[in-house]
């Protein structure tokens, strides 16, 4: 076959596809439907999502349109609906997000503030244990403790002058001054 035959064959195909004939066989005698029709048609999406045969054909023969016109509508809608939904949703699961991203960032926060307060405290305990055992015995903080880790016989430095807790009882008492100077600050 020649190259002219070939060309006279593409533009025989090429003119078939572009008549008017072969375009109008192709479209169908679909109308546009009136503000009336979507009306109702909107309606009965809202009443119920899905479409029953017989509700397909009661709304044709309300609208004196085709059964088929009323399924696509139906089918376009419905994906248009979700669509919608899955829309709602998402911005529904970001406000969620944002407020749980803000919340987060707020605990971290009053974990570095905590931490730093918790710093302050052990230097302070650590000063305080210091002061202990360089000065002479202190009452008030001694008088939190068992008086006989303070007594005036060791002078400075002396082994009598350390905190030493040896039970539950002085545990609990260290506790609670490690809480009241927590409260100090």
């Amino acid at each position: 076959m020649s190259l002219l035959h070939c060309n006279t064959k593409i533009n025989q195909i090429m003119d078939f596809f572009q008549t008017s004939n072969h375009k109008n066989q192709f479209q169908h005698n679909k109308k546009r439907l009136t503000q009336d029709q979507v009306k109702l048609l909107e309606r009965s999406f809202a009443f119920n999502k899905k479409l029953e045969p017989e509700r397909k054909l009661l709304l044709a023969k309300q609208l004196a349109i085709p059964p088929r016109q009323v399924a696509i509508w139906y089918q376009n809608k419905r994906a248009r609906w979700k669509t919608q939904s899955l829309e709602l949703n998402y911005n529904a699961i970001q406000a969620k997000l944002e407020s749980a991203l803000a919340e987060k960032r707020r605990l971290e926060k009053d974990v570095e503030r905590l931490r730093g307060e918790l710093k302050r405290a052990h230097e302070v305990v650590l000063a305080l244990n210091q002061q202990v055992q360089v000065f002479p015995p202190n009452p008030v903080i001694c008088s939190v403790f068992d008086s006989s880790n303070c007594s005036d016989e060791g002078g400075v430095g002396s082994s009598s002058m350390q905190v030493q807790p040896h039970g539950d009882h002085e545990v609990k008492q260290l506790e609670e001054l490690y809480a009241c100077l927590i409260g100090m600050q």
